[in-house]
């Protein structure tokens, strides 16, 4: 059917948008052309009606072997961290103005504290942001026989880690969250064994493979015991330094590869490393503590381990997925946040991209603000009869996370534009739920998505898979909209965004969670 749809958008819109005559009647405010009314008969049955409390087809990933779509079970990721405040009331409409401080990237946070057990030297992290993911881990410390003091209100945790036993049977890594993974390589360089559990998912992107782990694991001398729901890893002595060249640029199997080759005696090198700012923080992190890197924000790193780290001092990074989230809920709602931002280095793609939808990004004195100038409305390309295309990959690639919130600015930008995600091949699911606010949509496969935005749109009741992002890209489109809106299982956005309702609040945002019962 999506295949049958794509050619019919094909054969129509250059038979009917390409044409001189009928340019501009395509893209006429309130005007649907034929080949949108066909797309939108077809994207709407994709999102029934959703119940409350009950995961919809729509925001699962079907299984179909010709698209590579598997079948994932959501309602295990629906676990309410809270059970009674689990949903979002959004009453839409109202401009956001005020400023915000970002917290700490959580992909910064949640491998730098797997990396601290490689050490038994005090340490101190500042900036510390009180997310879901960071509990677990600080749980886990606690059960090996760490020091955990922690004061969430500052964000300073001490850490001191005395550990002198660990029994796979026992100490199990935390559930449902991809960075479980992380603690293997300090696990085996303290006890030599740890074990992993077969759910280190994370968020329901699609198939997040742990073969490019494993095999990070074996390279460096380690053995793989397979159990009905784990796997046993085992090293009889110190990790052997190696050279490995990664098939993909992987952000935890980079981060893996470095904790390994940080404990290994000698040099390990690794190509095609992944390279985003919190893979770079990370490894100035472990820098700090005697870790000798070299090519820190290249593909190719250089690590000398066996060394006794030392203890310290830290301050994390702000976060820009999330200066980039207040900006973009500033740009939707026509208001202006200023985010702080201490790192516009890495904002210049990101900028770009806000430009595509009539938004500029201007960064002073350590302040971002994204401003628009009139409604939003999509830059078309020079070159004729392809359409404006926003694309995520790697970086320097715009960052595949942010992909959800400039399809919410694509959603009700006047204009069509192509998003493409060049990592997931499961994390477009979930568009058939702006439907339900009037939006037109269609998704061509499972990587590629187009939007045609501008049309009116009307508050409705819509469930969040468990992405952190897309949770927030359904409420920007909510505050976008005159009305009450509702977004079912917004939990996730609990595990990267501390005090995220408080700061929406701070800026006239009218936000609650609810239980929705």
């Amino acid at each position: 059917m999506r295949r049958l749809a794509w050619k019919g958008y094909d054969r129509q819109c250059r038979a009917q948008c390409d044409h001189p005559s009928s340019r501009d009647s395509c893209e006429a405010p309130g005007l649907i052309p034929p080949y949108r009314r066909l797309i939108a008969r077809i994207v709407v049955p994709l999102a029934p009606p959703v119940s409350p409390g009950r995961p919809s087809r729509r925001a699962t990933n079907l299984r179909n072997p010709r698209d590579r779509w598997h079948d994932i079970d959501l309602a295990r990721h629906y676990t309410h961290l809270h059970p009674n405040m689990s949903n979002l009331i959004v009453h839409g409409g109202a401009p956001l103005r005020g400023e915000i401080t970002p917290s700490a990237n959580k992909n910064a946070v949640l491998p730098i504290l797997c990396a601290t057990l490689l050490t038994d030297r005090p340490l101190r992290l500042v900036g510390v942001p009180d997310i879901t993911d960071v509990r677990k881990i600080l749980d886990i410390f606690r059960t090996l026989g760490s020091d955990v003091s922690i004061d969430y209100a500052s964000g300073v945790l001490d850490l001191h880690h005395r550990a002198t036993a660990f029994d796979p049977a026992v100490h199990r890594l935390p559930e449902e969250m991809r960075s479980s993974i992380m603690l293997v390589p300090p696990l085996l360089a303290r006890f030599g064994v740890a074990r992993l559990e077969n759910d280190v998912k994370g968020c329901t992107l699609g198939v997040r493979e742990i073969d490019p782990h494993v095999e990070v694991f074996e390279r460096f001398g380690a053995r793989i015991e397979r159990t009905s729901d784990s796997l046993i890893v085992r090293a009889d002595g110190p990790l052997t330094p190696n050279h490995h060249w990664l098939d993909y640029a992987s952000v935890t199997t980079t981060e893996n590869f470095v904790l390994c080759a940080a404990s290994a005696n000698g040099t390990s090198t690794l190509v095609n490393a992944a390279s985003e700012p919190h893979v770079q923080e990370f490894c100035r992190f472990l820098a700090m503590l005697g870790v000798p890197i070299e090519g820190i924000g290249t593909s190719h790193l250089s690590v000398q381990g066996g060394r006794a780290l030392a203890g310290g001092e830290y301050r994390f990074n702000e976060d820009f997925h999330e200066i980039a989230t207040f900006l973009a809920l500033g740009a939707i709602t026509g208001g202006d946040i200023a985010v702080r931002n201490g790192s516009p280095e890495q904002f210049p793609l990101i900028d770009r991209t806000f430009a595509k939808f009539g938004v500029q990004v201007t960064h002073e004195n350590g302040w971002s603000h994204a401003l628009r100038d009139g409604p939003l409305k999509v830059k078309q390309p020079f070159t004729r009869n392809i359409l404006t295309k926003v694309e995520a990959a790697p970086w320097p690639y715009l960052p595949v996370d942010l992909l959800p919130i400039f399809i919410a600015l694509g959603v009700q930008a006047q204009g069509s534009v192509m998003f493409w995600n060049k990592v997931y091949d499961g994390a477009m699911g979930w568009t058939g739920e702006l439907s339900k606010f009037g939006a037109h949509v269609f998704l061509s496969d499972p990587h590629r998505l187009i939007t045609f935005g501008g049309l009116p749109l009307s508050p409705a009741r819509v469930e969040s898979p468990y992405i952190i992002r897309v949770a927030i890209a359904l409420l920007m489109v909510a505050a976008s909209i005159d009305g009450r809106s509702e977004i079912l299982n917004a939990q996730p956005i609990r595990r990267a965004h501390p005090h995220f309702v408080e700061n929406l609040r701070s800026v006239g945002a009218n936000v609650e969670w609810t239980s929705g019962e």
